[in-house]
């Protein structure tokens, strides 16, 4: 999944190039900073909606990293929504905007704010080594993936953490979803629940997140956005970023909203109407294609 592409390409929803185009000429026109401007006119949710829009794609991507890992405490779930499932070029792309916006490596914040094993985990998923979308799936490739996976799991007293992570991490979607195949079928257990099991924290939710993500990047976003909204609460930094993050990109947008209608039997459109109001609500029905 990629919002903004990487090196050159184009990415897949156009407005995204014309944001930076859009800031750096209010700043020239006007001889003012439209997301300060922004910060100083409005409030609220819809504030934080509109910001994150007139960053673009990359840079509402840094900051979030950014806030994520300010202050006490780390925000995990959104380290997990920005940093895993992403392309080499994207992981690129983000670690060059990090450091160009906030002068510091994003290796070195993370290393600051994770610890132990989950931290190298993410060091794993920072290094951008993953298959690229085109390697093919290996059938011997797999087999060995899934024994490694159950020898280092269920298959041993105790559980070898990182080799799990290594394999998440270094192999595409296509690998991964083959791998959960074969583990099904050599098992007879669902690699989710292997997950569950074995695995805790941090480490557990970052591992299912890259699961989930491969074996159904639609589904798997649309769960992301009804857990943003379910229970006592709506979580908003996470419907806002959630949100616009998913609206740079039509066509998984569109493929998104149909998962959820098919996964919760309504349209994400009323489910959103029901949790907000005001310009907030019309931002984000905007930003689904449904401010009409």
């Amino acid at each position: 999944m990629s919002y903004y592409g990487g090196y050159g390409q184009q990415p897949p929803y156009g407005h995204a190039l014309q944001i930076d185009l859009i800031r750096t000429t209010f700043s020239h026109n006007f001889k003012r900073d439209l997301i300060k401007d922004l910060k100083s006119e409005t409030s609220g949710w819809f504030e934080k909606g509109l910001v994150q829009l007139a960053y673009g794609p990359m840079l509402a991507d840094v900051h979030n990293l950014y806030n994520a890992m300010s202050g006490p405490g780390t925000k995990e779930v959104v380290l997990n929504d920005i940093l895993l499932g992403r392309s080499n070029a994207d992981m690129k792309a983000i670690k060059g905007a990090y450091y160009q916006t906030f002068h510091k490596s994003l290796e070195e914040t993370v290393k600051g704010d994770l610890s132990m094993k989950t931290e190298r985990h993410f060091l794993m998923v920072l290094a951008a080594n993953r298959a690229e979308d085109a390697a093919p799936v290996v059938p011997q490739q797999v087999d060995d993936d899934v024994m490694q996976i159950y020898k280092a799991t269920e298959g041993m007293m105790g559980t070898d953490e990182l080799l799990v992570c290594h394999i998440l991490s270094s192999r595409n979607d296509n690998q991964i979803r083959a791998i959960a195949h074969t583990y099904k079928q050599k098992f007879n257990r669902d690699l989710d629940k292997v997950i569950k099991s074995e695995f805790s924290g941090h480490m557990k939710d970052a591992l299912l997140f890259q699961l989930g993500h491969a074996f159904d990047k639609y589904m798997h976003a649309a769960q992301l956005l009804e857990d943003s909204m379910a229970g006592m609460g709506t979580k908003d930094h996470l419907l806002v970023a959630r949100v616009v993050r998913f609206h740079w990109d039509h066509t998984m947008l569109a493929n998104v909203k149909g998962a959820y209608q098919q996964r919760f039997g309504r349209s994400l459109g009323a489910r959103i109407k029901s949790e907000t109001s005001g310009d907030y609500q019309k931002l984000m029905l905007a930003c689904i294609g449904e401010w009409r």
